[in-house]
């Protein structure tokens, strides 16, 4: 895929990924945390990984003829990336239990798995080209 159409899809991607993954996380994640950090999670998790996933994998494996490939590492490495990185920074600042640890990773995967699925419904009607970034 052409380089400067990924770029081009970052920051458009990057925003639809937000406003689809923080609801669910301000839902989700355990009560633990404070709404302040749930929201922030939001944000930032998909900060760390979405640059990955769109510039560094595409440079990996062929979109166009590998796809499901791509698929599959990209949101295998997301959810995975972003359980670690949650728990790293916030895992030791909350009361920890093994059901609020278990909800939180529960709540990323749920998370990742809305903006899947909403990404793969845009693509398959064509919605990326609606916007101009395909």
């Amino acid at each position: 895929m052409d380089p400067d159409a990924l770029w081009r899809f970052l920051p458009v991607g990057y925003v639809l990924t937000v406003l689809l993954e923080t609801p669910v996380l301000l839902l989700l994640l355990s009560r633990r945390h404070p709404v302040p950090r749930r929201l922030f999670a939001g944000v930032w998790l998909t900060a760390c990984t979405y640059p990955v996933i769109i510039l560094v994998l595409p440079s990996l494996v062929d979109i166009q003829t590998d796809r499901m490939t791509y698929l599959i590492v990209a949101e295998t490495f997301a959810p995975l990336a972003e359980c670690v990185i949650f728990t790293l920074a916030f895992g030791a600042s909350a009361p920890r239990s093994r059901g609020a640890l278990a909800r939180d990773w529960g709540a990323i995967v749920v998370a990742n798995l809305v903006s899947f699925g909403a990404g793969e419904l845009f693509h398959t009607i064509g919605g990326w080209e609606w916007l101009g970034v395909a």
